[in-house]
């Protein structure tokens, strides 16, 4: 079993812009060192839009709210930059839409390592997060989701999907401190 750990969405833009986002930072930060001493890929996935807006949506509110609020999700400024310590043996995606697979090489990156079981965290659980699990699955991929290394704007939605939809679905629902490298 080859794992790897995809944090999506832990951007500066998001976490500055969205308090209900910073409490992810202390477990995953704690989480890093672990991760990678257990020889687990670690993968940053973020969100971001070209400046002219060119792979926005058309009639799209929400992605053209994220959008018109400026440089928290514009490419190539602060806001897309990861808000965790990236390493150099690290990847980073740059992903347009909600799933960290959509329009991204991600899955080409996780089989040229032998990836197939995958540890997810970001915000939000109900967007990012979820969207990436059904991907993920789809893929063929074993899918544990880290509890308290996701978040979203509304805590009962995200109790929801930990307690409810994600083990329903037969993803592993386990805290940052109780998963090592695929083992909980």
């Amino acid at each position: 079993m080859t794992t790897a750990l995809i944090i999506g969405d832990v951007q500066q833009g998001i976490t500055g812009s969205y308090p209900f986002a910073r409490q992810v930072l202390p477990p995953l930060t704690e989480l890093l060192p672990r991760a990678r001493a257990a020889g687990v890929l670690v993968v940053f996935v973020h969100f971001a839009f070209r400046d002219n807006g060119a792979d926005l949506p058309p009639d799209n509110a929400l992605y053209r709210s994220f959008y018109e609020t400026g440089d928290a999700f514009h490419e190539g400024s602060a806001g897309p930059e990861i808000d965790l310590p990236v390493a150099d043996e690290d990847v980073i995606v740059l992903k347009r839409r909600a799933s960290a697979f959509a329009g991204t090489d991600l899955d080409l990156v996780l089989r040229a390592r032998g990836v197939d079981t995958l540890a997810i965290a970001g915000v939000a659980t109900s967007a990012m997060v979820t969207a990436t699990c059904y991907d993920a699955a789809d893929r063929g991929y074993h899918v544990t989701v880290l509890r308290d290394g996701c978040a979203d704007g509304d805590p009962a939605m995200h109790d929801f999907f930990m307690d409810t939809v994600f083990p329903s679905r037969g993803f592993e629902v386990v805290p940052c401190a109780g998963w090592q490298g695929g083992k909980a």
